[in-house]
């Protein structure tokens, strides 16, 4: 089944190109199924980009999705055009008073690193989004920042700012093959990283409960299952495109900022030659892991997401 998202937001027409199955409001009400409700929290800046990226991943499964995408109420966006924000994302106090549920949320990495949590101005609302997803959402993915903003919340696991920006491709360890979240992952996997702060596994450890299912000693903890609050953290980006790290690379060199060049992503190390892909197939299967997981456990009846 494909994924169920308005004909004329922008990952419409860029998915239907790729080939990810795509379908119309028409389409979706003629098959007699209940779609999966996935919420899409976008806090990255380039609003468009991040909406592909994530519906290419999440619309490659066989069952059909109908997503949702939702800002923060009290902080507006500068990097994305107003009428894009107004026809196609909702603020979420506006989806917290209808009291509806979702079976899935991602909740995305946001460029803000350099602050104590305490310190982004949506701080106080994106903890009501946590307390939130215990009783509206059947299961939550946090992404880089995100992630680590759930872990510290739930848990109280800090971040640690990084000497040097950790940018590049690395590769990770899987630490558990018989998780229904790594089914189908190779013993070693790559993934791309771009970030000045890290997770360490030595704080993961304190807190019972947590299981560390990707990892790396370059690059500490990948990816984090916490059961209890029915959530996935993963603080690095399998859902970027080939070129991302070049998109970050190239602004920063035309900035006249002090950057390395991305670790094992042009072939040489060669600026001028296009990266190689490393890591689709890999992106793939974890988030058609995490939608089937959730197809498989969450309840036909919405109203009962959360009890």
């Amino acid at each position: 089944m494909p994924i169920k998202i308005p004909e004329d937001l922008p990952a419409y027409d860029v998915l239907t190109r790729e080939g990810v199955m795509v379908m119309s409001e028409d389409q979706a009400a003629r098959q007699d199924i209940r779609p999966l409700r996935i919420g899409l929290l976008n806090l990255m800046p380039k609003k468009i980009q991040t909406e592909i990226q994530f519906s290419r991943l999440i619309g490659a499964t066989p069952l059909q999705i109908e997503l949702s995408l939702i800002r923060m109420s009290e902080h507006e966006t500068k990097t994305t055009a107003a009428e894009h924000m107004e026809s196609f994302y909702r603020p979420f106090s506006e989806v917290q008073d209808t009291g509806e549920k979702f079976d899935g949320l991602i909740i995305t990495g946001a460029p803000i690193e350099h602050l104590p949590f305490s310190e982004v101005t949506y701080w106080d609302e994106l903890t009501r989004v946590f307390d939130w997803t215990q009783t509206h959402v059947h299961s939550t993915f946090g992404v880089c920042w995100g992630g680590m903003a759930m872990i510290n919340y739930f848990h109280g696991v800090p971040k640690h700012l990084l000497p040097a920006k950790l940018f590049g491709i690395y590769p990770l360890k899987n630490l558990d093959r018989t998780s229904h979240y790594l089914r189908g992952f190779s013993d070693a996997c790559t993934i791309p990283v771009s970030r000045w702060t890290e997770i360490r596994q030595e704080d993961l450890d304190k807190v019972e409960g947590l299981t560390t299912l990707l990892a790396d000693g370059a690059t500490g903890p990948c990816l984090v299952e916490d059961a209890a609050h029915r959530a996935l953290y993963i603080f690095n980006h399998f859902e970027y495109d080939s070129d991302t790290l070049k998109q970050e690379y190239d602004r920063d060199v035309a900035s006249g900022e002090k950057i390395e060049v991305p670790l094992n992503y042009y072939p040489d190390n060669d600026p001028g030659q296009p990266p190689t892909n490393r890591w689709r197939s890999h992106a793939h299967l974890l988030y058609g892991n995490w939608i089937n997981q959730i197809y498989q456990s969450t309840p036909f009846d919405q109203d009962d997401i959360g009890r």
